[in-house]
């Protein structure tokens, strides 16, 4: 039986209720697109770019959302007069950041006062795109969620993550109209290699907490933890830049 007389055949046994006949959904009648849940430990390298001062921030980091630390090493890759690069160990657990600077090993202490965000897609996030990253033969498909909300006119997140395993490609965070910032991720492994990364140097076994820079960094809402370390990294390096020239 040819291909036209057999599906002729088929239809007419679906009219008389000789055969019982699925009709497959259409794609509109899928349900919708469900938040992945994004990996709890990686290592990797980022890229920060600040959209009010057009400076590119890169860093090496160790993600371990196991037990709420965070590891960030700003990477040297140019030499600037006056500039100092820092390393950052988030510890939640504990409720302590601690910042050292990588050739002196000078530590500072601070006090977290945010709650634990961790880089992921919240449940609660909108669906907007699913596409590909690159070309034919050399691409990657990733889907693009954000806060968007129907009552507010523009979303203050809006990240995207890898379709398969779902891990982090970028995201973009507005704290107010001056501060924007995008984040890429790249080279990303799964898993802690050396644990070691969190635990702070001897130096910061006599740190201080610094109060007033954890009130003017710390105190004011965000949302995303993701962003704190940048706000605090840029401040601190201005600062430290400054009393560097001064000597």
């Amino acid at each position: 039986m040819d291909t036209s007389r057999f599906t002729m055949f088929t239809l007419a046994l679906c009219l008389s209720g000789v055969a019982v006949c699925f009709v497959r959904p259409s794609l509109s009648a899928a349900a919708p697109p469900q938040p992945c849940a994004a990996p709890l430990q990686w290592e990797g390298r980022t890229v920060q770019y600040d959209h009010n001062t057009g400076r590119n921030t890169r860093a090496v980091v160790s993600y371990d959302g196991q037990n709420q630390r965070l590891r960030v090493l700003e990477e040297k890759r140019k030499h600037t007069p006056c500039k100092r690069y820092f390393e950052y160990i988030y510890l939640f657990n504990s409720g302590v950041l601690f910042q050292i600077e990588q050739v002196t090993k000078t530590c500072a202490k601070l006090n977290l006062t945010e709650e634990w965000d961790p880089y992921d897609i919240p449940m609660n996030s909108t669906y907007e795109d699913q596409y590909f990253i690159g070309g034919p033969g050399d691409m990657i498909e990733v889907q693009e969620w954000s806060d968007r909300k129907p009552a507010r006119k523009h979303e203050t997140w809006v990240g995207v993550y890898t379709l398969k395993d779902c891990y982090p490609v970028q995201e973009t965070y507005a704290k107010n109209s001056s501060v924007t910032t995008s984040t890429r991720f790249f080279d990303l492994a799964l898993g802690i290699s050396d644990p070691g990364v969190f635990v702070p140097p001897s130096t910061c076994l006599s740190a201080i907490p610094e109060f007033g820079l954890q009130f003017s960094l710390l105190s004011s809402p965000r949302t995303k933890l993701k962003q704190t370390w940048l706000l605090i990294a840029s401040h601190v390096a201005g600062e430290r830049k400054q009393w560097a020239c001064l000597d």
